[in-house]
């Protein structure tokens, strides 16, 4: 692999001679739908997420659909979820015309608390979705308080892949959970996604919900929809999975570096790691508090600066979801969570892929710390 220079992106494609090899023999196949390839790919990847079934589909949105439509969450019903999260979350159930039910997140982990969705849950709610942002799984406990109370859980682990807590690989938290192979998760097929769980029932469901509710040939016994996942995606996904254990202990040990050298800086926040977790840092995101940084720099001063000198970052995410206008009719305001509103104005992604090199890394803390004003190492 070619490695990069010290221009630091903030993502990178980790793609090598397999991939395309891969994806030849599908295109020399002339079998280019689902497929053989398709088949192999869910059966490799449900051990990684600590289940017995895995169904391909098309996106990390359409796994959150399709297992929400198992669920049988449907008009009226309420969903808990985060306010903190990419919209894919919560636009599956807006698609299942439920209403969003927003709970505010932990300043430390950015997760949200299956304890504090059990709290905010009311008679109407049917499931919750719980997030394992940017590759920390949410914590087990408290996810048998929602299961006691008949409330399905829908765990969104599209940035976790490989990654676990408390023994609980993540996808293997709630009855189903979903992951995305979009072009800058950890593994990819450019576009892409899977329904992992333990449920015959849910993968009967979802199978079907891929193929627009069919069951024998031209047979429609529900409504469907074509979600279904191409096998040159899942040729090139099948390659990527392979990958997996370099490009997870890469990403720690980036985010290991970051962490010592970024210790004890005034104003910057490195993510928390909570004992008995592995986090597969999807992002490595921190907080710049301009009220404590040295020089008075917020954010996006440090984010420009970054820029000047070839640093790629990133802000995930710039407005909490219930500011959307999306979600305007749902009746929330500025203020109904202080916690997700404040991380949104302070949080900085900063590269963490796995074709960076030492020097680069080097060079991405010489630059924030400069940025905020700290000493030079």
């Amino acid at each position: 692999m070619t490695r990069l220079s010290l221009n630091v992106p903030l993502v990178a494609p980790f793609v090598g001679d397999e991939e395309v090899e891969a994806v030849t023999a599908v295109l020399r196949s002339g079998q280019l739908a689902q497929g053989p390839e398709t088949a192999a790919f869910e059966r490799e990847f449900a051990p990684v997420a600590g289940t017995a079934h895995a169904v391909a589909v098309n996106s990390g949105t359409a796994a959150n659909h399709a297992a929400l439509a198992a669920f049988g969450v449907m008009a009226g019903d309420e969903v808990v979820t985060t306010p903190f999260t990419f919209a894919a979350t919560a636009t599956p159930i807006l698609m299942e015309r439920a209403i969003p039910r927003f709970v505010d997140i932990d300043p430390r982990t950015f997760d949200v608390s299956p304890a504090a969705m059990l709290a905010a849950a009311t008679p109407a709610t049917k499931a919750a979705v719980v997030v394992d942002l940017f590759g920390l799984p949410v914590d087990p406990a408290g996810v048998g308080g929602l299961r006691a109370r008949g409330i399905r859980l829908l765990e969104d682990a599209c940035q976790a892949i490989g990654a676990a807590r408390d023994g609980f690989a993540a996808g293997s938290i709630g009855e189903a959970a979903s992951f995305s192979f979009y072009a800058t998760k950890n593994i990819m097929t450019g576009e892409g996604g899977m329904l992992a769980t333990n449920d015959p029932s849910i993968v009967e469901s979802a199978k079907r919900f891929r193929q627009h509710g069919m069951g024998a040939q031209y047979e429609y016994l529900s409504l469907g929809y074509n979600y279904r996942m191409t096998d040159l995606a899942a040729a090139l996904g099948r390659v990527q999975l392979r990958r997996l254990p370099r490009i997870g202990a890469d990403r720690r040990a980036n985010a290991a570096f970051y962490d010592a050298e970024l210790a004890g800086v005034d104003g910057l926040t490195t993510p928390l790691v909570p004992a008995n977790a592995s986090h597969a840092y999807h992002q490595y995101s921190i907080l710049i508090d301009p009220a404590q940084t040295a020089n008075g720099a917020d954010r996006n001063a440090v984010r420009a600066a970054l820029a000047a000198n070839g640093v790629g970052s990133g802000i995930y995410y710039p407005i909490p979801l219930h500011l959307h206008p999306l979600f305007a009719s749902y009746g929330y305001g500025r203020g109904d969570f202080p916690v997700a509103e404040r991380v949104s104005e302070q949080i900085l992604a900063l590269p963490i892929h796995p074709l960076l090199d030492r020097d680069q890394l080097a060079h991405v803390v010489r630059c924030l710390r400069e940025a905020v004003g700290a000493a030079p190492l």
